[in-house]
């Protein structure tokens, strides 16, 4: 927990727009996405932040009210190991918090294309699972999960099937490529923590003061949060804000065309990173030779 002294000091440094880490009122720490060899499995860090996240696919039954649509789901797992603020095998409100809002970012806004992920209607399909492991804990799980999501999301191939009837056979993925999931845009999570500055003398809050990208210790003293998940298409998928400080319509406005910004760079950062991997995964292969530039010599 932080200390009194320590509240007062973070307080009194927003008020002059001063963060402990140099960063400003609207800047976000950088990311830094790696791919493992494994199809879909991710690593991303956001400061000291680190977050590791692998995709899996089964078959399954799909759901009665859905029998046309896959399933997705997402798994959290943050214990002591991440911050001695969590507890092993136990699982948080901010965990439950952190599952909900990247499943509505994905399921919800369409971003995963459940259709594609059936095989025979009411039957079979296939059960797209994100399971989400935090290393390090600095502030930012929302977004960094969301982002470490879908780039897994991106990243993941699955086995090709064969249907027969009513009968599904997995093809083995030495044998046929496997095959991407259907993923239509990529939804970025951006949060704000509220922080209410009051008038030493009055004690009234004079403002609400924005900051993007709170770290564990600015977590501790905000009074809010706020989380935007929007695409580099504009398309707002949805706005969370659980409980705390009211904030004007307008100013939510501002903070989505900001959060927008934020978009782009993360969006462009997986981009790179994807574009990166695959070139590294089809380097020496036939795909590789086919594309190549051959040397030409002038006569």
């Amino acid at each position: 927990m932080i200390s009194i002294n320590d509240r007062k000091f973070l307080t009194e440094a927003l008020k002059v727009s001063k963060r402990l880490d140099g960063r400003s009122m609207e800047e976000q720490r950088p990311m830094e996405v790696t791919f493992g060899s494994q199809f879909g499995h991710v690593e991303l860090t956001m400061g000291k932040t680190k977050v590791v996240v692998r995709i899996s696919a089964e078959i399954t039954k799909p759901n009665e009210r859905r029998p046309f649509e896959g399933i997705f789901v997402v798994h959290t797992d943050i214990g002591s190991m991440a911050s001695p603020i969590f507890e092993n095998n136990h699982q948080s409100e901010q965990e439950i918090m952190i599952s909900q809002v990247v499943e509505k970012a994905v399921r919800r806004s369409g971003a995963l294309d459940l259709e594609s992920l059936c095989i025979v209607a009411g039957k079979k399909c296939w059960e797209i699972r994100a399971d989400v492991h935090y290393l390090d804990f600095d502030g930012g799980l929302v977004d960094a999960t969301c982002a470490a999501v879908m780039a897994g999301l991106y990243h993941f191939k699955k086995p090709d099937v064969d249907v027969d009837g009513g009968a599904v056979t997995v093809c083995d993925m030495e044998e046929r490529h496997p095959v991407a999931l259907s993923v239509l845009h990529l939804p970025v999570s951006v949060t704000y923590g509220l922080f209410e500055l009051k008038n030493d003398e009055t004690n009234e809050v004079e403002k609400v003061e924005c900051v993007l990208d709170c770290t564990a210790i600015e977590r501790q003293v905000q009074n809010a949060e706020i989380t935007i998940t929007i695409n580099k298409n504009r398309d707002i998928c949805q706005i969370s804000k659980p409980s705390g400080v009211s904030i004007e319509g307008y100013r939510i406005v501002e903070l989505c065309e900001k959060a927008f910004q934020e978009a782009l760079k993360v969006t462009e950062m997986i981009d790179k990173a994807l574009k990166e991997d695959e070139e590294m995964r089809n380097k020496g292969n036939w795909k590789a030779l086919l594309s190549a530039e051959n040397d030409r010599y002038e006569k």
